[in-house]
């Protein structure tokens, strides 16, 4: 019996042993959550990697402005004003004819000759109220983004269906056809953009900020080189400019095209602030979508896609582009600290090329990305990959085809095969790169 005993003391002792160790055993640390920030109009904080503090690993937020992970939900953007719905006016109220009063007469009536009382006097019929027209449907802007159609023919499931821009392209894009799908203009290849951001032939994307009041090459080869001229402001703060495209000067065959953006203080959408000209001669092109030009010289073409600030120009079995004038915004220069003001919005260009007959020797900023033998130095995963060579690619004038990268004879080489023909290329409307494919 005091066997027992003694094992079942010895047992209740070992589980107390036991479970003191359990409860002072530290808990483990868990592991950290990654977040990511989800506004785009925080370009260098969007979809960047984070990890929740230690104080709150697995319940935290983050605070797009500042970029950093917060254990309390930062304070939300003020919600857009809710859409009035017009209301239907109330339906007039039901209303008994009754027949007109006998016709009044300056004589007295002769006395009645029969029994009957005369009639009860009667009210005029309360006209019907006019119903008030509806109001006019919302602009662009309050709907929040350009309505644009497919307009290929070819396509009948998608011709002349109306999409509206997405929210990271609302004043700029196009309706892919075969996708039926509205896609940004700036984010194919061939797209200069912004803060100059170019997307080359081999889908990469990349910046190259040259330098304020200078020209610079973007495309050189046999029969065709286009030179760009940059507008810009310094920020004390940097070392660089903030740049933009304001003109483009075209050389092909023996022609020169210039287009450019005039400079503006206040913006307006209704006012055309873009300037082109063909051999030194004004473009006089009509206000109004669909308003075209024809050189009677040349095989150049240019319509406008837009009401105003907005065209498409085509040298036939030579190049495509099209060109947008656009203002830098208060809001974008509040987010990138451009320190825009009144008096000048620095409006620029917002283009995208497709060539027809580029050589394999093809150079420039943008051309070099078409080349044979090009190999990008664009660093993958950086949120914006830097591209040098101002000195090569530095022209002296707008029309002047003198960089060292230059090509131009104004001569078409023959038996030069593009390499670029028949390549499709899309991008997601979040992402920074393109894929192409044949």
């Amino acid at each position: 019996m005091v066997r027992y005993s003694n094992l079942l003391l010895l047992l209740i002792i070992s589980l107390s042993i036991l479970l003191a160790l359990t409860q002072a055993e530290p808990n483990k640390p868990k592991k950290p959550k990654k977040i990511k920030c989800k506004d785009k109009w925080y370009p260098d904080c969007y979809k960047k990697d984070l990890y929740c503090p230690e104080s709150c690993p697995r319940t935290c937020f983050v605070d797009c402005r500042t970029c950093q992970p917060l254990c309390t939900q930062p304070p939300p953007s003020p919600p857009p004003p809710p859409k009035r719905k017009p209301r239907s006016p109330p339906p007039p109220p039901a209303t008994t004819y009754s027949p007109p009063p006998p016709q009044a007469s300056s004589w007295p009536p002769p006395p009645a000759t029969n029994a009957y009382p005369p009639p009860p006097p009667t009210q005029t019929p309360t006209p019907t109220p006019a119903t008030p027209q509806s109001p006019p449907p919302p602009s662009e802007e309050a709907a929040g983004g350009k309505r644009v159609r497919c307009r290929n023919k070819n396509y009948p499931s998608c011709y002349g269906m109306e999409h509206t821009c997405p929210s990271a392209c609302p004043d700029q894009c196009e309706v892919d056809c075969v996708t039926c799908s509205p896609v940004c203009n700036c984010n194919k290849p061939g797209a200069v953009c912004q803060d100059p951001r170019f997307i080359g032939g081999d889908g990469l994307t990349f910046y190259f900020h040259g330098k304020k009041d200078h020209d610079f090459c973007l495309v050189s080869d046999s029969n065709l080189h286009i030179n760009a001229h940059f507008i810009g402001k310094r920020n004390p703060n940097m070392t660089r400019d903030f740049t933009w495209v304001q003109s483009l000067g075209i050389l092909f065959d023996n022609h020169k095209l210039f287009i450019g953006a005039k400079k503006t203080s206040t913006w307006s959408n209704a006012i055309d602030r873009l300037s082109l000209a063909f051999d030194g001669e004004p473009v006089l092109l009509p206000v109004g979508e669909g308003a075209t030009w024809q050189s009677p010289e040349s095989s150049i073409a240019v319509s406008r896609t837009q009401d105003v600030n907005s065209v498409e120009i085509e040298v036939e079995g030579n190049f495509k582009l099209k060109a947008t004038v656009v203002p830098i915004t208060k809001k974008e220069s509040q987010i990138h600290q451009y320190g825009i003001t009144e008096e000048d919005c620095f409006a620029h260009l917002d283009v995208s090329f497709k060539f027809f007959a580029l050589s394999r020797e093809v150079n420039g900023v943008l051309g070099q990305t078409y080349g044979k033998n090009y190999v990008s130095r664009v660093k993958m995963g950086l949120p914006m990959s830097v591209l040098g060579g101002e000195r090569k690619f530095s022209a002296s004038s707008l029309f002047a085809a003198d960089c060292m990268a230059a090509r131009f004879d104004g001569k078409r080489k023959s038996g030069l095969e593009d390499e670029f023909v028949g390549m499709e290329c899309g991008s997601g409307m979040g992402g920074r790169g393109v894929v192409c494919k044949k």
